[in-house]
């Protein structure tokens, strides 16, 4: 008799899954990603459920586990995203963990990253990304050219590059609140960036990331090119040690890296609430995710 297979809510957005005025450009990821996982993670016994986190009849206590995929607009929903993951803990296993996610989703963890001693991005903390803070990081960093990001933020949203001496952008393209303003590396136009993807903290692929012409975002939304790599051993490295950092189980965990001005790896983000996984760069990527799920949910 053939054994049932375990039910795991893959965790989405609406943007993401439904056509219309609010479907982002980049929903196709959506199926990619999901192409590349459901067969794989079938074979080890799971099927993946395509879920809504915030749809009203969503039932976490239906599956036998949950775990957070392409749920990109929590950071314009952050609130209700963490109280709707109480919730679903309460109801089965979530991956990754609540409290991992909690910690996060909040790009002040950066800051305790380097208070480990780990090479980060140098940030200066703002409540707002006002003249006087842009004014006071561009003082501190000593550069021609600085990115605003919001402290809870993800894809490049209300994310902003500003020149010295220009004016400001407008109030509708800078962070909505409490900001994090870093130096723009040089390095985002040649070498670009560096992603390297975990599952259960085992290496699994990587790839560059390089902006088109003339912008400085690594998305592909924003016509960025996406090329698999095999990443230098400092690079292998660096991310490691991100990951050591973090307590816990972690189903998957994305480490974006780019190198500073004396020539080490940083780390642009740890990405270990919802991050695109890159399929295309990465053949193993089904096998390697189910495996890293067999051994977190039995």
């Amino acid at each position: 008799m053939t054994q049932a297979l375990k039910r795991i809510a893959f965790l989405t957005s609406r943007n993401m899954v439904d056509p219309g005025p609010e479907a982002r450009v980049d929903a196709f990821e959506h199926r990619l990603e999901l192409e590349a996982l459901a067969p794989a993670c079938a074979e080890a016994g799971f099927a993946l459920v395509e879920q809504v986190w915030d749809d009203p009849g969503f039932d976490p206590a239906a599956f036998d586990g949950i775990v957070i995929g392409t749920a990109w607009d929590y950071m314009e929903k952050h609130g209700a995203f963490l109280a709707a993951l109480e919730r679903f803990d309460a109801a089965a296993p979530l991956l990754n963990p609540r409290a991992t996610v909690i910690w996060n989703s909040d790009k002040t963890y950066l800051r305790d990253l380097e208070n480990a001693g780990l090479p980060v991005v140098p940030t200066e903390w703002a409540a707002r990304a006002d003249a006087v803070s842009i004014a006071r990081a561009f003082e501190r960093f000593d550069c021609d050219r600085l990115v605003v990001k919001p402290q809870v933020g993800a894809s490049a949203w209300r994310q902003a590059r500003v020149t010295k001496g220009d004016p400001l952008p407008p109030d509708s393209e800078m962070p909505p609140a409490a900001c994090l303003i870093q130096p723009f590396l040089s390095a985002a136009e040649t070498e670009g960036e560096t992603t390297l993807l975990f599952f259960d903290r085992q290496f699994s692929h990587a790839l560059v990331k390089k902006p088109k012409a003339g912008d400085y975002r690594t998305q592909s939304m924003y016509g960025a090119s996406e090329a698999a790599v095999t990443p230098p051993d400092d690079a292998i490295e660096t991310a490691q040690a991100a990951l050591e950092a973090v307590a816990g189980d972690l189903l998957y965990g994305r480490v974006d890296l780019m190198r500073r001005g004396d020539g080490r790896f940083a780390i642009m983000e740890l990405e270990l609430v919802e991050p695109y996984l890159y399929p295309e760069q990465g053949p193993d990527l089904g096998a390697n995710y189910a495996r890293a799920l067999g051994r977190l949910i039995k």
